[in-house]
């Protein structure tokens, strides 16, 4: 630090000043009065010299005491400050004195150490609110009231990626466009509830789709001094929720209408048998049948319902062993070529490898498997087309691999209900040839649970007008 800008500096300048004027002043009247009233005036000089000399000498003692005194302890001070404003909290200043620079020395060590553990402190939650964040698997965002993303965690950080090049339209129309004001920052499904906590001040929670997923927001405001300064927005994937809710509702849907109609005809019947509508032994019989066949229809339902409820919750009973998936297909051929004859459909079962063995399977769950899909191609396959079993070994991702297809010349599946047809209920038979019997709906879906509790993959493939196939692979080894 330059001595002449130091407080010190200033004072001793003044004090010099001050001397020589007073000296000067002396001077110019007491010089006249010396070469006229005293014989030895050149002394006298001397000693006014001498008295100047001595003066500023001792103002000059007197400012490097100064100096030594408040100079040096202010400029520790100042060090310690400037490294303070630094980031080193720790610094400290070693003044011992009893003066008012001491008291302000100890003052200065004690805002120090207070400081120190506030920043501490301030650390210590700011850990802990980055540890929470980046726990949490929900994604968080923060926004400013200019609508700028202020902190986010991990889980944000990746979905507001995800969400950069949204285009959100409406009617037809963009209802929030990418340049609209300061909301820039904000991404599209969010700026309405953030306008909405903008401007009522309030929490606010609604569903968002985005895409093929459906994300549950809450937004809620940040106050500061009672003054909204932002809003963090909480998110959560409820995908999964929405759809396994839809489907529970399509479920009790399809079930009360499959189950309903059975009901009404045993009602309907009954009612007619009890009244004596049947004029002959002949029609009597015929109703019961019918009262029989629905009642069978729907013990069918009922044990689908719990067999598919049992699989999806995974307590499925499975006896695992070796299995013979080549006398397994001949016993399935051999069960259909009867009702292959009566229907007048080429039955063929195709063996391209004698060796087909699954080392962990079940062997009467595969026959359901089987059975189940031959029962499809049956059904929509009219008379004089061929059904084709086809089974062959095949290496598959570094593992050995059985695939099984069962092709038919049936009416095929439309493209657009080919995603669908492994779900409960789902019928695609609009586009297909009734045959006499009607299916419950949750036969494919028993399939693919029972393929993938093998560890194995279930597909389909179709053409209008063509036939369809279905492609079942099953791991050799145990998966």
């Amino acid at each position: 630090m330059n001595f002449w800008r130091s407080l010190v500096g200033k004072l001793w300048v003044t004090i010099i000043c001050l001397v020589a004027i007073v000296l000067m002043t002396l001077g110019l009247f007491l010089l006249p009065y010396i070469d006229s009233k005293f014989s030895n005036s050149g002394a006298i000089k001397r000693l006014y010299m001498y008295t100047g000399m001595i003066g500023f000498s001792m103002t000059t003692v007197f400012a490097l005491f100064l100096f030594t005194k408040i100079t040096q302890p202010m400029q520790r001070l100042i060090e310690a400050a400037n490294s303070i404003r630094k980031g080193e909290y720790g610094t400290r200043v070693n003044v011992v004195t009893s003066d008012e620079i001491g008291v302000l020395a100890t003052s200065f060590n004690h805002m120090a150490a207070e400081l120190e553990g506030n920043i501490r402190s301030l650390n210590h939650e700011k850990s802990l609110l980055s540890s929470v964040l980046r726990s949490m698997s929900d994604p968080v965002i923060t926004f400013d009231n200019e609508g700028s993303i202020v902190l986010t965690n991990p889980h944000g950080q990746e979905l507001l990626e995800q969400w950069s090049d949204l285009k959100w339209e409406h009617e037809g129309e963009e209802a929030f466009p990418e340049t609209s004001g300061g909301l820039a920052g904000i991404p599209l499904p969010l700026r309405p509830l953030f306008l909405k906590t903008q401007e009522d001040g309030g929490d606010y929670s609604d569903n968002v789709h985005v895409r093929q997923g459906v994300w549950s927001v809450h937004m809620a405001p940040l106050y500061t001094d009672n003054e909204i300064q932002g809003a963090v927005a909480v998110l959560r994937d409820v995908t999964e929720e929405v759809r396994l809710e839809k489907m529970r509702r399509d479920f009790l849907a399809n079930v009360s209408h499959e189950i309903r109609t059975p009901l009404s005809m045993m009602q309907g019947y009954s009612e007619a048998l009890l009244d004596g509508m049947a004029a002959s032994p002949e029609e009597s019989s015929e109703l019961i049948q019918v009262i029989h066949d629905e009642s069978l229809r729907m013990g069918r339902l009922v044990k689908d319902l719990l067999d598919l409820a049992r699989m999806e919750a995974g307590h499925t009973d499975m006896s695992r062993a070796v299995v013979n998936v080549s006398e397994l297909l001949e016993r399935i051929y051999r069960k259909f070529s009867v009702r292959a004859k009566e229907r007048n459909i080429d039955l063929r079962c195709i063996r391209k490898s004698s060796e087909l063995w699954l080392h962990d399977g079940d062997e009467d769950k595969l026959e359901q498997v089987l059975t189940n899909l031959l029962d499809n191609a049956f059904r929509h396959t009219p008379a004089g087309k061929r059904i084709d079993i086809v089974a062959d070994w095949i290496a598959q991702s570094n593992r050995s691999e059985i695939e099984i297809e069962v092709r038919d010349e049936g009416a095929g599946i439309p493209s657009a209900d080919l995603p669908f047809i492994f779900e409960r209920f789902y019928k695609a038979d609009k586009a297909r040839v009734r045959g006499e019997s009607v299916g419950t709906g949750l036969g494919l879906a028993i399939v693919k649970n029972i393929v993938e509790s093998h560890g194995g993959h279930i597909s389909a493939a179709s053409r209008l007008g063509e036939g369809t196939c279905f492609t079942m692979r099953l791991p050799v080894e145990k998966p």
